[in-house]
């Protein structure tokens, strides 16, 4: 990433910023409107943006980065400023115009050596917006397409190693929403709508912390429905990947108490991944 200064250089960089000391506050718009940043080269203009990013002033650096980028679109500054326009807009909290300016940098600058850090935005403008389970999970999904791409694309970029740690943080994030509802579905009794959501976590999100938690749920949620089969090859599952959790013991507690115990029995889907992933037989 372009590195921020922390003041501007220069004759004319001084007067930029001397004649454009009032900008900002609650009339910033209307007073940016006014000026003739056509009287300054694109350096000044940036530096005023660094300036203003200095000082934590994050809606007027944009605006002197974006004014770069549309006064001299096809220079060198012009570049520079778009990557820092990803920069502020995302240290703003604007999330939108920061995926914006991050994606046009790749589309104008996909070999260019600040591409991989445009795509690390992109992908952060979707993941920073994962607060809580409760949320829609279309920004998690489009923050793993967006993660995913930098760590296939940009394998050997500082940002592969952090955004490997985010998309095993998000997919996590998917479980556990399938976790919550399936959760709220065993509450009210709803048992096959319940299998549903925690048999999604253990086929497709194995390799969460939820697992674990999901199959005794399957235990509890066929042991209700008398489908003692599948109950009991949940929690062999449980008891060979996950014996020394409380998970484990909560789920023998409850066969046991039926006259049951853990293993494969039957024919059921979780009697094959058993069979399959345990002792593999996968004919």
């Amino acid at each position: 990433m372009i590195g921020i200064r922390a003041a501007a250089k220069g004759i004319g960089v001084v007067i930029l910023m001397t004649s454009l000391a009032a900008c900002g506050g609650a009339d910033g718009d209307a007073q940016r409107t006014d000026l003739n940043l056509e009287a300054f080269s694109p350096a000044q203009i940036y530096e005023r943006g660094e300036f203003e990013l200095a000082r934590n002033r994050s809606d007027d650096a944009a605006f002197f980065f974006s004014e770069v980028e549309r006064l001299y679109p096809y220079s060198e500054w012009a570049k520079q400023a778009l990557i820092m326009q990803a920069f502020t807009y995302h240290q703003d909290g604007e999330y939108e115009n920061s995926r914006s300016a991050a994606q046009r940098f790749i589309d104008f600058y996909p070999t260019d050596e600040d591409a991989a850090y445009a795509q690390y935005l992109l992908a952060l403008s979707y993941y920073d917006q994962i607060d809580e389970v409760g949320r829609d999970q279309g920004l998690t999904f489009q923050a793993l397409q967006s993660l995913r791409t930098v760590i296939e694309v940009y394998p050997e970029s500082e940002y592969a190693s952090s955004a490997i740690l985010k998309f095993d943080l998000a997919f996590s994030h998917l479980a556990g929403k399938e976790m919550e509802i399936g959760r709220y579905y065993l509450k009210k009794k709803h048992y096959a709508a319940a299998i549903n959501r925690f048999r999604v976590v253990v086929e497709d999100f194995q390799t969460t912390v939820h697992t674990a938690e999901a199959l005794h749920r399957l235990v509890e949620a066929y042991l209700s429905l008398g489908l003692t089969d599948e109950a009991q090859s949940a929690g062999a599952i449980l008891g060979h990947n996950f014996r020394s959790t409380e998970w484990y013991e909560d789920s023998f507690k409850l066969l046991t108490s039926q006259g049951l115990k853990p293993r494969d029995r039957g024919n059921n889907w979780l009697a094959q991944i058993y069979r399959q992933s345990i002792k593999g037989e996968w004919l």
